[in-house]
């Protein structure tokens, strides 16, 4: 069984502020060490679950985060950016089982984490008409191949979004935003939960985990800068919305990973 991993930082247990997730920066190296024992957790889960091959993707900012130096030998790992419009889960493709998300955040927007964001912190994105969150960006770019997302761990919002969106994906829930603060269960917690949860996620048929791909795609990215959204209208296909948005129509999702990339 082939499973992927893709890990993030702003849904790992505790991160609050933008310091404690920055590479270098003085309040990173607890939540560095955390995120790596959250992976940890889930590749133990994974393999308990009966992966025999993992692709593990290190998917926050420099892509540079994780310690690598006791993943197992059966899992390989990206490090850095592929600049591919599969992004976050680059390197997944149809030969894998299923993926899984850890320390993943709630949408750009949203209230319930003050980390929340999509993509970047100066637009959030739409599809749809809705907001739209990594998880929902990245499950969509799974479903392109066939691949159904099994686990996911991160904030209270983003839990509830995913059962929303499919309530057989089994989640675990680190944190709870409120304001710009975070109650956090213990990170111990977290770790035996994420190994535990993995592990039973792993049992899902396949069949009641995927997310199937809408028909059709309306995109809207929503700048901060209104001079920005116009510069970037002029991408093929798209259209400038006033005062602040970038448009995009299309029934291809790999097109809306394709300007996702080039204009977030």
């Amino acid at each position: 069984m082939k499973v992927y991993i893709s890990a993030d930082i702003e849904g790992i247990t505790g991160t609050t502020t933008w310091s404690e997730t920055e590479l270098n920066a003085p309040d990173y190296q607890f939540f560095q060490k955390q995120m790596t024992r959250e992976v940890e957790a889930a590749i133990e889960g994974a393999i308990a679950g009966g992966a025999t091959e993992i692709l593990l993707k290190d998917a926050h900012d420099s892509a540079r985060n994780l310690d690598i130096s006791n993943l197992p030998i059966n899992c390989k790992v990206i490090r850095g950016w592929t600049y591919d419009p599969m992004c976050m889960v680059a390197g997944l493709d149809q030969s894998f089982d299923r993926a899984i998300f850890i320390g993943y955040h709630s949408k750009g927007g949203s209230e319930r984490n003050p980390l929340a964001h999509t993509l970047c912190t100066y637009a959030d994105v739409k599809i749809n008409g809705e907001y739209a969150s990594e998880f929902l960006i990245n499950t969509y770019a799974a479903a392109l191949h066939g691949v159904p997302v099994s686990f996911v761990s991160g904030d209270v919002g983003l839990t509830e979004e995913i059962h929303a969106v499919n309530k057989n994906i089994v989640t675990f829930a680190t944190k709870e935003g409120v304001g710009n603060a975070t109650i956090s269960v213990s990170p111990k917690l977290t770790l035996m939960e994420t190994k535990r949860l993995v592990a039973s996620s792993m049992k899902v048929p396949r069949q009641h985990i995927q997310v199937p791909l809408p028909e059709r795609f309306m995109v809207e990215i929503i700048y901060r800068d209104h001079t920005r959204a116009y510069r970037n209208s002029f991408y093929p296909n798209a259209t400038f919305k006033p005062h602040n948005t970038v448009e995009f129509f299309t029934d291809d999702f790999y097109e809306v990973l394709r300007i996702l990339q080039f204009l977030t």
